[in-house]
């Protein structure tokens, strides 16, 4: 059994301004809206072309944007899966205590139900796992958790955005991850409830995202439709093997500077300086590869798909 599952953090850009210390006040209105208006029906048709299921993590906050609740459910009515990215997508999440963190699950959960979806999976704000965090995830009933991402490059280059930003005098709201993200396997497993990082015994399984062996580098949305394209093609190839390519992707991935959005943020947040149109003919190929000899399923059907043998 070989899959593919394709999924999409429905970051919105305030969230953005706050990773890289500028003040969410540069957002208008159409900027605010951009990811209901523009990134998901681009997705949806992207998704359409390639007959590819998918799965959105959805911040429950952003559900009551203008433009969002329609977007969702016409997500939800095309086989879209919807899935808790958190209700604040508050950075320091995992950090909080435990009646801090079931009442923002809640109330990300409350959010979906106005849209008639009951979420079945779970991912973290800025990839961070902690034992109160995965322990409040499942007792709350959720299949699965998606948010380990052991990916070497990007942790290093996180850290020293975060040291650069903060230098600057612009500290990013960001936090850095425990190293023990390092040492977690790359493919599915059964985390321990007292060290996610580590195979154990949980009731749920966690689907890491997609980092190549040897190099670990992350492939994720940013790297497919920004790197060379030989060296994505490359990292592509070392990760055929594996029985779940897990595809991480943001909603800012197709967009581009172009579509509204300020200046300052597009300069900080270089990934919008490549025009959409390149980076949705880049996904549209990975899209194709990824169905070439794989079943293409949402994360919470390769969780089920891949539990019986964790």
């Amino acid at each position: 059994m070989r899959l593919s599952a394709l999924s999409v953090d429905l970051d919105s850009l305030p969230h953005y301004c706050r990773i890289q210390g500028l003040p969410v006040s540069l957002l208008d209105e159409k900027a605010l809206q951009v990811v209901a208006t523009k990134a998901i029906p681009r997705l949806l048709e992207l998704f359409s072309r390639a007959n590819a299921p998918a799965t959105f993590f959805v911040i429950g906050a952003d559900v009551a944007t203008p433009g969002m609740r329609d977007a969702l459910r016409a997500a939800s009515a095309a086989g879209v899966e919807l899935a808790s990215h958190s209700h604040s997508h508050d950075y320091a999440l995992s950090r909080g205590s435990a009646a801090e963190i079931e009442a923002d699950l809640l109330r990300c959960e409350e959010a979906l139900a106005t849209v008639n979806v009951v979420p079945k999976g779970f991912r973290a704000p800025g990839y961070t796992l902690t034992p109160a965090l995965l322990q409040a995830v499942a007792a709350r009933g959720y299949e699965y958790d998606s948010s380990v991402f052991p990916a070497t490059p990007y942790y290093l280059a996180k850290g020293t955005v975060m040291g650069a930003l903060s230098l600057l005098g612009r500290p990013s709201a960001a936090i850095l991850d425990s190293p023990r993200v390092l040492l977690a396997p790359r493919t599915p497993y059964r985390p321990s409830l007292t060290a996610p990082y580590s195979r154990g015994a949980a009731p749920l399984v966690e689907l890491p995202m997609a980092v190549a062996p040897l190099t670990r580098l992350h492939f994720i949305g940013t790297f497919a439709t920004t790197m060379p394209w030989a060296l994505v093609e490359a990292t592509f190839r070392s990760l055929r093997r594996d029985t779940l390519f897990n595809f991480e992707l943001h909603a800012v991935d197709v967009l581009d500077a172009t579509d509204g959005i300020p200046p300052e943020l597009a300069r900080q947040q270089r990934d919008l300086q490549v025009p959409a149109r390149t980076k949705l003919e880049r996904l549209g190929k990975l899209f194709a590869w990824l169905g070439a000899d794989r079943d293409r399923v949402t994360v919470l059907e390769a969780a089920r798909r891949l539990r019986p043998q964790l």
